[in-house]
């Protein structure tokens, strides 16, 4: 799952991430990027990134989750968080409560500590080609 794949970094890391022999999916806020995400074979939810039961919802059963987040600063509507830092707190709440084993954070600055397994964060400052690459690296490790 990567949630914020409606931003640029995250419509590469799709890019990269989507192969025949794994299921991808996406968590979007912008109904035009799902369509086109679903026409490209991905699994696609539409819904505000701050509302954590969706959040949850369209994680659960996720061995992997990307957390994007350049979409929660990038000044869409996040009706249900008062800023950015309360959003990415609902995230790592999120896919803890989804029962996620992995995430990978996309960020330049500290992150929330997310209750699962294995954590890792990719600096969001990297370009989005090399940002993908170590996102899809990360995603086929044995482990973190």
């Amino acid at each position: 799952m990567v949630v914020g794949a409606d931003t640029p970094v995250g419509e590469v890391i799709i890019g990269e991430l989507i192969d025949p022999d794994r299921e991808v999916r996406a968590f979007v806020s912008d109904p035009s990027v799902g369509m086109r995400l679903k026409e490209a074979g991905v699994k696609v939810a539409v819904g505000d990134v701050s509302d954590t039961s969706h959040v949850s919802a369209a994680c659960l059963r996720c061995h992997t989750v990307v957390l994007v987040c350049d979409a929660g600063r990038d000044g869409r509507e996040i009706s249900f968080a008062a800023d950015a830092g309360e959003l990415l707190g609902q995230w790592a709440q999120a896919v803890s409560e989804a029962g996620a084993k992995r995430v990978i954070w996309v960020a330049n600055h500290p992150v929330p500590e997310a209750r699962v397994p294995e954590r890792a964060t990719v600096d969001g400052d990297l370009a989005p080609g090399e940002i993908a690459n170590r996102v899809a690296d990360l995603d086929d490790a044995a482990a973190l």
